[in-house]
């Protein structure tokens, strides 16, 4: 096994303290947004095997069966299909919704054969993978994800009582739902810019002082203020009232699967995804919106958010099931005197130390790696690691 050193992305909605004190350091002033561990060649960990430090994807490259295990290379390629971030949002992430397998090779098929720059602004498919997401939180954490019920959108927007919102209002009530989503949110994608900032802002000013009266709606209107204000005029925030206001305790997880619209808020979590860059963006972002393909991708069906609490397994790991197999997310709560924990070998591993200390050990070798809080190692498949010591391991691999 290998300690990773990982790489910081500075993106502008980063907080500037929760990453840094999360390390034991000093804060820079400067935001950081998300800690990548993985391979993905954006930002790849590094490993040190005695010749110096080496991206983890040149060295997963350089064997692909040793590092990844025969049946996970066969099933996802020569590369590592996952990849694991701490994320730490102060700012609205862009709200956004992701294709799946077929929707992302076809995609990404028709740019290359077009001769689309991949770094071009207007690129929507940077690969032909399919990017399932999931962020369990570390501290209380806040989002949108996933259409609601549109009467109860009907209700809180009406409350609202601007007039420009009335006719979404009135879509919502006479259409099935599928069709009152797709052009609702056809609409607002669409509308004239000036008009629209004119609506975000009298919707902003309702929602903050709806928000203040209290009620049931209250949590989703602050949210509604709270986005607003760092993104004023833009339609994304009038689309974010299309969907389920989530609000995460410590713990627990959110699942996010293709089509599903989304944007994070406010809070601190580890972030697992299919390493892919497919982003469609519906709002809150000055980057490129792709309205056509968008609505193409876009699964107009309202349903609760998939929140998610870890089930405890017999050796004590406590397993956040997903419906996928590019990754598998668990995490084990080790006290002190208490049995070692075998972790499986059978598949490549990231482990990632949330509290405490945790010491790793292989089988057959006395010497121990020792992970402290936001210390992460990596495990080519095939190695039988032995976890213990006083403190909560994440761990991170694949379903084959």
């Amino acid at each position: 096994m290998d300690r990773l050193a990982n790489t910081v992305r500075p993106y502008a909605w980063g907080s500037t303290t929760a990453i840094p004190r999360f390390l034991g350091q000093e804060p820079s002033g400067e935001p950081q947004a998300e800690l990548w561990m993985g391979a993905h060649p954006g930002a790849p960990s590094r490993i040190d095997r005695g010749s110096g430090p080496t991206a983890l994807h040149e060295v997963i490259a350089a064997d692909p069966e040793g590092e990844l295990g025969t049946a996970a290379a066969r099933r996802f390629g020569p590369t590592l299909p996952f990849m694991v971030k701490l994320l730490a949002a102060a700012a609205p992430l862009s709200l956004q919704v992701h294709p799946d397998l077929e929707q992302a090779r076809t995609g990404f098929a028709d740019e290359e054969a077009r001769g689309v720059p991949l770094d071009a602004p207007h690129r929507t498919y940077k690969d032909a993978n399919h990017k399932p997401e999931m962020i369990c939180a570390l501290t209380p954490f806040e989002g949108f994800c996933g259409f609601r019920d549109p009467e109860v959108t009907a209700e809180a927007m009406a409350a609202l009582d601007v007039d420009s919102l009335k006719p979404y209002v009135d879509i919502l009530h006479a259409h099935p739902e599928a069709d009152a989503l797709r052009e609702l949110l056809t609409a607002v994608l669409t509308a004239d810019r000036d008009a629209m900032a004119e609506t975000v802002e009298e919707a902003a000013r309702a929602a903050e002082r709806l928000a203040a009266l209290g009620g049931p709606h209250a949590p989703a209107y602050a949210a509604y203020a709270f986005t607003a204000r760092h993104f004023p005029g833009d339609p994304g925030v009038i689309a974010a009232m299309l969907l389920n206001h989530v609000r995460l305790q410590p713990g627990e997880a959110l699942y996010l699967g293709a089509g599903v619209p989304h944007a994070y808020l406010d809070g601190f979590g580890v972030e697992i995804m299919a390493t892919s860059d497919n982003v469609l963006r519906c709002g809150l972002t000055p980057k490129h919106v792709d309205v056509p393909e968008l609505l193409r991708i876009v699964r107009f069906e309202s349903a609760p958010p998939a929140i998610l609490r870890p089930e405890a397994e017999p050796d004590g790991e406590e397993l956040y099931a997903t419906p996928i197999d590019d990754f598998r997310l668990s995490r084990h709560v080790l006290a002190d005197g208490a049995a070692p924990r075998g972790l499986p070998a059978d598949t490549p591993q990231i482990l990632l130390c949330t509290a405490g200390t945790v010491r790793l050990r292989s089988a057959g070798d006395p010497a121990e790696l020792t992970l402290q809080q936001g210390e992460t190692a990596f495990v080519p498949a095939g190695e039988r690691v032995e976890a213990a010591g006083d403190g909560t391991l994440f761990r991170a691999t694949v379903t084959v």
